[in-house]
């Protein structure tokens, strides 16, 4: 039997871009997706804090260092630039690996700059015993 959990999250990022006429997907950058272990290809669960809307994709590698965060195809008209999002990254495991799972790595943003997806703080969040 294998496990759906959660492995990573980045939390509040701000979405930078909607594009309807992409095929589907999500394009994080590629800084961002290194800070919280994520893969592209990799599914993932958005959620929209603006509009309670809950997506689930995959992702995109986008350019290092522009901090995009761009919904692709039909969650365009869900997401819209400005939006803050909760994205899970999810991994299917063993039972063995997820008892031996600390918790998912967290990704929390700065809440101003000119980069509006700015690393503020890379954590392990530890579950309680």
């Amino acid at each position: 039997m294998l496990l759906n959990v959660c492995i990573a999250k980045l939390h509040r990022a701000t979405v930078t871009d909607a594009d309807l006429n992409y095929i589907g997907s999500i394009t994080i950058d590629e800084l961002l997706l290194e800070a919280a272990g994520l893969r592209e290809g990799q599914m993932v669960q958005i959620t929209n804090a603006s509009n309670a809307v809950l997506w689930r994709t995959y992702i995109l590698k986008g350019e290092r260092g522009k901090g995009q965060i761009v919904l692709n195809g039909p969650p365009a008209r869900l997401f819209q630039k400005g939006d803050k999002v909760v994205i899970l990254g999810e991994a299917w495991v063993t039972p063995e690996e997820a008892d031996a799972m600390k918790g998912p790595t967290v990704v929390f943003f700065a809440e101003q700059g000119a980069n509006p997806n700015e690393i503020k703080e890379v954590k392990k969040v530890e579950r309680p015993h």
